[in-house]
């Protein structure tokens, strides 16, 4: 997505962290964050700073834009694909609605880049690979491959940024296929296509997500 600041677990098992967009250009001449889903948590942008939206994929509604901006609370579900993006106003496609849920509530407008604090429902499941990001399919096909492109290095300095660079890039190349299927063809075939890929890949970690969630979120809940 971009530089996440980590945060605390809140009450109910759910995460908090504090998310800046990447204020670099993407292939499509966007500046944000790398297009994902998430497969089992629910995710919620609190807008706390700056100007953008979040673009979002489904099968039922395609391609929605949804504004951010101080104030602003969106929030998406499990299997919906999402990108925040810096400034601008949503595209012709963008009406806020059908997209990820939105809420105003009281907030004043602030200068700088887009800020974001996120919500996130299962708090332990997204680190330990609820995410997954829209490589291409022939990347999505190929366990080894997408561990290699999602991966960032331990340290920081450029040699993390080039990288981080490079999986946001990657990621985007995707979402803008399945963008394309949804919008000019009305075809969401390649939609579904990616998200039975992410469930393979994220098949052999399943049940080290359910002793996460028995010990987190469910020992929380009760």
């Amino acid at each position: 997505m971009g530089e996440r600041t980590p945060g605390a677990r809140l009450p109910g098992g759910i995460g908090l962290s504090h998310v800046s967009a990447y204020d670099w250009e993407a292939p499509d001449g966007m500046c944000g964050g790398s297009p994902h889903i998430h497969l089992a948590c629910t995710e919620a942008y609190v807008v706390t700073a700056g100007e953008g939206s979040v673009q979002t994929l489904t099968v039922e509604d395609g391609f929605t834009e949804t504004r951010l901006e101080p104030g602003v609370i969106a929030w998406f579900t499990p299997g919906t694909v999402h990108r925040m993006v810096h400034g601008g106003d949503p595209g012709p496609g963008g009406s806020g609605t059908g997209g990820p849920a939105r809420s105003g509530v009281s907030g004043e407008a602030r200068g700088g880049g887009l800020r974001v604090t996120v919500l996130m429902q299962n708090s332990g499941l997204p680190e330990a690979g609820d995410a997954v990001f829209t490589f291409p399919p022939e990347v999505l096909a190929d366990p080894g491959a997408y561990a290699a492109a999602a991966a960032l290095p331990a340290t920081g300095g450029p040699e993390a940024e080039r990288a981080a660079h490079e999986r946001r890039d990657l990621a985007v190349q995707g979402f803008l296929q399945l963008r394309q299927a949804l919008e000019e063809d009305g075809d969401a075939a390649p939609l579904l296509a990616f998200h039975r890929a992410a469930v393979r890949l994220v098949a052999p970690k399943v049940a080290e997500w359910q002793a996460r969630w028995r010990d987190g979120a469910l020992a929380a809940a009760e």
